[in-house]
C-alpha cells in the first residue's frame, strides 16, 4: 500500500515538474455539411482562433482552444421548372478540448494525433433563399416568424492530426456533431472538416 502511494506521488511530481504551457494562433478553411434525412451539399467556410497546450509529458498533452467558426450547408430544390437554393450559414464560438499524443519524426518536427469533445454556441448567421433572381435572408437561430429555428447549442467529437515544423504547424481536423440542429425526427447534425495553419508562441 505504501509503495503504491509512493509510486503515485513520484508520478504526480514528475508530471508537474515536466508540465509546460504554450499558446498558439490558427486560421483555416472549413468544409461543412449536415447529416440527416435532408439532401444537402457541402459549404465552404472558415475558422480562426487561439489555443493553449498543456503538456503533461513529452508525449501527452491537452489542447483547449477558443475558435470563431462558420459551418452550415447548401441545398437545392427543383420542382416543375422551379428552382430554390437554400444556404445555411451559422456562426459559432467553439471550444474544442482535445487530448493529444506527439510523435517525433525528425529534429524539431512532430506528428500530433488528437481527439476529444467540442462545445459550441451559435452567435449569428443567416439562412438565405434564392429563387427566380430574387433572394431573402432570415436569422438562422431562434423560432420567430423571421427566424429559421436552428438550435444555438452544438456539441460533438473532434479528431485530427497536425504536422509541426519548429513553431509552425499544419492541421487537419474532423468534427462530428452529436446534437440535433432542429426539433423533430430526421433533423441533421453538424459535420465539418477543416485544414488550417498555425503558429506556436
Amino acid at each position: 500500500m505504501k509503495k503504491g502511494l509512493i509510486f503515485v506521488l513520484f508520478a504526480l511530481v514528475s508530471i508537474v515538474s515536466y508540465s509546460q504551457v504554450s499558446w498558439n494562433a490558427k486560421v483555416g478553411m472549413n468544409m461543412s455539411n449536415f447529416t440527416g434525412d435532408a439532401e444537402t451539399d457541402m459549404k465552404i467556410g472558415f475558422n480562426v482562433g487561439v489555443g493553449m497546450e498543456y503538456q503533461f509529458t513529452e508525449m501527452w498533452s491537452i489542447q483547449p482552444s477558443l475558435m470563431f467558426t462558420t459551418k452550415g450547408a447548401k441545398a437545392k430544390i427543383e420542382e416543375s421548372g422551379y428552382e430554390l437554393k437554400i444556404t445555411d450559414n451559422p456562426m459559432y464560438l467553439e471550444i474544442p478540448v482535445l487530448a493529444a499524443a506527439r510523435f517525433a519524426v525528425a529534429d524539431n518536427q512532430n506528428i500530433v494525433v488528437k481527439a476529444g469533445p467540442y462545445f459550441a454556441f451559435g452567435i449569428a448567421g443567416k439562412e438565405k433563399y434564392e429563387a427566380g433572381g430574387e433572394s431573402e435572408k432570415i436569422d438562422i437561430f431562434g423560432d420567430g416568424d423571421d427566424q429559421a429555428g436552428m438550435k444555438r447549442f452544438d456539441a460533438g467529437i473532434g479528431v485530427g492530426v497536425a504536422y509541426e515544423i519548429n513553431k509552425f504547424f499544419i492541421d487537419l481536423t474532423g468534427e462530428f456533431g452529436l446534437t440535433k440542429l432542429y426539433d423533430g425526427d430526421g433533423s441533421g447534425k453538424n459535420m465539418n472538416f477543416s485544414i488550417g495553419v498555425g503558429y506556436k508562441f
